[in-house]
């Protein structure tokens, strides 16, 4: 029950407590976890899976509601070529410059700003950066995070480990300090409304749909739920994490689609509804070969296989 505490390769303490993913589950660690994290550092980063459609959705509605917290910023994390894949370029292609297809797809980042300015947190925008992004596709993540009233930062953490995410971590200092006292963070929704009415809200604020459409057994879920008392709980959105829809061909910011539910269930013990759409499967995908198969320790206790 306890979290589990492990490193960085530069030692720096990481707190692993819960994996589910945000597009079957709520995508975030426990509240133990968060709330140690809290306690023994000055700032605790904590993750929320996929968009912000999906994990960070799930983690302001459910988790913060439950824990009692208050975050003080969102990182938006994004990266150029799958902002070029939101624009149409196929992923064989998403190495090559396309301005064109970055300018179409970049709406795509857009709604997830705003998305969490509807919750009363500021954002930062922190770009995942590839050698293959060129100067001309950077200048136009910027142009357009400036026009959004959004600070942007550029990670280059993978290649140069901590030294390259400096420019992100100071982006995200500043932003705290900057709205120290204003933020106003508080749910999108009541729980107490009824299930259809939270799905309403989250539909059509978060995912930009026209509204909510229910199969036969979903209504049938429902009233079930409801006649069990169990109705005034927050809800768990299961939903393709390729799309703000629920149709992972829908890409960039789709508009004029409604949010098909085609099964609801209980999950009484983790304190929430789950709302099944389009055609989401609950099993999570996973490789053939797990990375665990080539992960090993040496005697003298060298790690080899982590890359």
């Amino acid at each position: 029950m306890n979290p589990n505490l492990v490193q960085t390769l530069e030692n720096t303490p990481a707190i692993i407590h819960g994996g589910p993913f945000a597009n079957i589950a709520h995508g975030c660690n426990s509240v133990r976890a968060t709330k140690l994290a809290l306690k023994l550092g000055d700032y605790a980063i904590t993750e929320a899976g996929f968009g912000s459609d999906l994990g960070a959705e799930k983690f302001f509605d459910i988790k913060c509601r439950y824990a009692g917290l208050k975050p003080s910023c969102t990182v938006i994390v994004a990266t150029i070529r799958a902002l070029k894949y939101n624009g149409g370029v196929p992923k064989t292609e998403l190495t090559a410059e396309n301005t064109e297809a970055l300018r179409k797809g970049i709406v795509n980042l857009g709604a997830h700003i705003e998305n969490m300015r509807k919750y009363g947190v500021p954002a930062v925008v922190a770009i995942n950066h590839f050698y293959t992004d060129t100067e001309a596709e950077i200048a136009i993540v910027r142009e357009y995070c400036e026009k959004m009233g959004a600070k942007v930062a550029f990670s280059d953490v993978f290649l140069k480990g901590g030294e390259g995410g400096i420019e992100l971590a100071n982006a995200v200092i500043d932003t705290i300090n900057e709205n120290e006292g204003k933020t106003n963070f508080a749910p999108i929704y009541d729980e107490k409304l009824t299930i259809k009415e939270k799905l309403n809200i989250i539909a059509k604020e978060i995912y930009r749909a026209d509204g909510v459409s229910y199969t036969t057994g979903a209504e049938k879920a429902i009233k079930e739920i409801e006649a069990i008392g169990f109705d005034k709980l927050p809800v768990c959105v299961a939903k393709t994490q390729y799309s703000l829809s629920d149709d992972p061909t829908k890409l960039g910011c789709p508009k004029g689609f409604t949010i098909t539910v085609r099964d609801v269930k209980l999950s009484a013990g983790a304190g929430f509804v789950v709302a099944l759409t389009g055609d989401i499967m609950t099993m999570p995908g996973l490789p053939k070969v797990p990375a665990a198969n080539k992960i090993d320790v040496s005697a003298d206790g060298e790690i080899s296989g982590l890359f």
